[in-house]
């Protein structure tokens, strides 16, 4: 990943923490790494639900909803459960996503597969 890709990333994750936060969210954890699984962007809960929250953004001319595959949402359910029972949380949790697309924030709740 160039530098560039990476700043955009940063930015973007900048942004989905700050609209989270202005939501009532609050953030409890940014770029969880689970171990072999994956990374989950931010960890956040509101009203008792726990909130695994994977962030998109892209340069230009490119949609970042298509950059969350089946694939990609797969290892953040098995990142959740991971960070689950390594805190010894038994609660309510779902599967978000945040999509970055210039100064447009798009929120998609409770994703499935």
């Amino acid at each position: 990943m160039d530098s560039s890709t990476r700043a955009i990333g940063n930015l973007s994750e900048a942004k989905a923490v700050a609209y989270m936060e202005r939501l009532g969210f609050k953030i409890v954890e940014k770029n969880y790494y689970a171990r072999k699984l994956g990374e989950i962007d931010i960890i956040a809960t509101k009203d008792g639900v726990w909130h695994f929250i994977e962030v998109k953004s892209a340069k230009a001319d490119f949609d970042p909803v298509d950059n969350f595959t089946p694939t990609k949402l797969r290892r953040v359910i098995n990142s959740a459960h991971y960070y689950l029972k390594v805190k010894n949380l038994d609660v309510e949790f779902c599967i978000d996503a945040l999509i970055i697309r210039k100064d447009e924030i798009e929120w998609i709740e409770n994703i499935t597969l």
